[in-house]
């Protein structure tokens, strides 16, 4: 129910008890798991419909780097048994298709508001509530505010000259419309090489007349399990669920690792490959190569964390892209040598290399020749003039924080979370802050989040947070904020647990760092240690009484 109040704002009247902003995965459980709490849940959504990511990144080639079945919601046997995954790892618009049968399946949707952008978040210190104020200028509070604005929500672009002067078609990857783009004949630019990128570049240059590849920093990236889902498998993860979930808990990444015993041929099981790189030979290298493909490499423990390890699996790397691209120039130019294998999120690829054998796509080296301008035809760089039809930016986001500082948070007196974290963000466990009480963030800084499979980290924080708000319930309390030293504790802990591995190494400019967006604070956001080992610090916080937070009645 709506009312207007004598300074003109639209008020949700009403009592609602948890204000969730997102309907992606994270807003979609959050919904379900306080509706059977027994809460009134609303969530507001920008979009005009559920998906969140999967919804806004509809670009050619989107797909999960986690296989489909482990890319699942554990809440309910029931979903587990009911959904088919056409594919290993599923395509953009098959796990859309999911969260649209989850949403009808719970009903999720008459507790969701859409084309609803949040304008503001400011706690009200006098009620002890959350204020909302969308973009329309409605207005909505509740005591307890979950923002589930996802970590790669916010689309960046870079400040290139003249970049408003150009006339054709311009789409950006993470924001790609719902409607149909016809690409057939044109002459398509894209400037980014990132995951979005090695995604979308195969099918770019088969759905063009001619790609341009406007390249910055080459990328690491291996080829993806492309197979069709067999029925068989699929039927063996439904009877092996609950032992799955119980794996996903104990692994570093959320993911079961299970190996279907029934259904896979002797001949689909790969060797087991040495922990260590260097305890093996040059040859013995070579034959694990050729046995496994380049994703042998990430399976070798020390890559991650010996810079000698880890330089002897760029060079086999390298040898290995230089074979596959005819042209020995564009081998060279793909090649990344400036920073190693592991330093940012690892990128898999349908035919990423074998695009750049075609004739009719280009790339260009921009740390040879860097863009000097766009203008009203394509790209101008310093030796040479594109002309373009249709310019993409597969340039990224502003990962992590992006969302949760434009959402314009303000705490208790009235504290910006801008202000609060002007030399980079400060959370306890990715899920509070301190002074802004009551107000709990999904897979935020500080957790594992997108090192993760993220629906096993989603469950696991919704769960937490109901789990918390259902405490200060039944203790007759009102608030709760992490203590500040609680917060500074953990800080130093993520940022140790990352020292030493290739994540953080002098060469490692990542997205992780906040690396990617001018003028942002170089700070280490995801929490390496591991799930298994954040889980247990969540739970041992719940179990003792919350002796990192301060539970009040104000």
């Amino acid at each position: 129910m709506l009312s207007l109040t004598k300074s003109g704002e639209i008020v949700m009247t009403g009592s609602i008890d948890v204000l969730v902003v997102g309907a992606g995965f994270a807003g979609m459980y959050a919904v379900h798991r306080f509706r059977n709490l027994g809460l009134n849940v609303k969530a507001l959504e920008a979009g005009d419909d559920i998906g969140g990511t999967w919804y806004w990144n509809r670009y050619p080639g989107a797909r999960c780097d986690v296989p489909s079945l482990e890319y699942s919601f554990g809440f309910s046997p029931e979903l587990e048994q009911e959904w088919d995954w056409p594919e290993v790892f599923s395509a953009q618009a098959d796990i859309l298709r999911y969260a649209n049968h989850i949403a009808d399946r719970f009903d999720l949707r008459r507790n969701m508001q859409f084309d609803t952008r949040v304008a503001s978040v400011e706690w009200q210190d006098d009620t002890l509530q959350w204020k909302l104020t969308s973009e329309a200028g409605e207005v909505f509070e509740a005591p307890y505010c979950v923002m589930a604005t996802g970590c790669l929500s916010v689309p960046i672009k870079p400040e290139i000259a003249g970049a408003a002067s150009f006339r054709g078609e311009v789409y950006h990857t993470g924001s790609w419309p719902k409607e149909p783009v016809n690409l057939e004949g044109k002459r398509v630019g894209i400037i980014g090489t990132g995951s979005s990128g090695v995604q979308a570049i195969p099918e770019l240059a088969r759905q063009s007349g001619h790609l341009t590849v406007f390249q910055r920093t080459p990328v690491y990236t291996i080829p993806a399990n492309r197979k069709r889902m067999r029925d068989a498998v699929q039927q063996e993860f439904r009877e092996h669920y609950r032992e799955i979930r119980a794996l996903q808990q104990v692994n570093a990444g959320g993911v079961s690792n299970f190996r279907p015993r029934k259904s896979v041929r002797r001949t689909e099981e790969a060797p087991r490959v040495p922990t260590r790189l260097l305890d093996l030979t040059p040859e013995q290298r070579q034959q694990v190569l050729q046995a496994q493909g380049l994703g042998a490499l990430l399976a070798f423990r020390d890559v991650n964390t010996h810079p000698e390890a880890n330089e002897v699996a760029n060079t086999l790397y390298r040898e290995t892209v230089r074979r596959m691209i005819k042209d020995p120039a564009t081998a060279e130019r793909l090649l990344p040598k400036t920073y190693g294998l592991g330093c940012k999120r690892q990128v898999l690829d349908r035919d990423y290399y074998e695009t750049f054998n075609r004739d009719d796509v280009t790339l260009i080296d921009l740390v040879e020749t860097p863009i000097d301008q766009i203008t009203d035809t394509g790209v101008r760089t310093t030796s040479e003039r594109y002309e373009l039809d249709v310019l993409i930016y597969a340039t990224g986001f502003d990962a992590m924080t992006g969302a949760l500082l434009r959402a314009n948070i303000r705490g208790r007196d009235g504290v910006e979370l801008k202000q609060k974290w002007a030399d980079g963000p400060v959370a306890y466990l990715g899920l509070q802050m301190s002074g802004f009480p009551n107000l709990f963030t999904v897979t935020g800084p500080g957790s594992p989040s997108v090192l993760c499979n993220m629906l096993v980290a989603i469950e696991q924080h919704v769960n937490w947070i109901g789990d918390c708000v259902t405490h200060l319930q039944a203790t007759n309390q009102r608030t709760i904020e992490p203590l500040p030293g609680s917060e500074q504790s953990w800080i130093e802990h993520v940022n140790s647990v990352a020292d030493g591995t290739m994540y953080t190494a002098p060469t490692c400019n990542s997205w992780y760092l906040g690396a990617n967006v001018p003028g942002k604070p170089r700070i280490f956001m995801p929490y390496v240690g591991g799930f298994p080992r954040y889980r247990e610090r969540c739970e041992m916080e719940a179990s003792n009484g919350y002796p990192g937070f301060r539970v009040a009645k104000d």
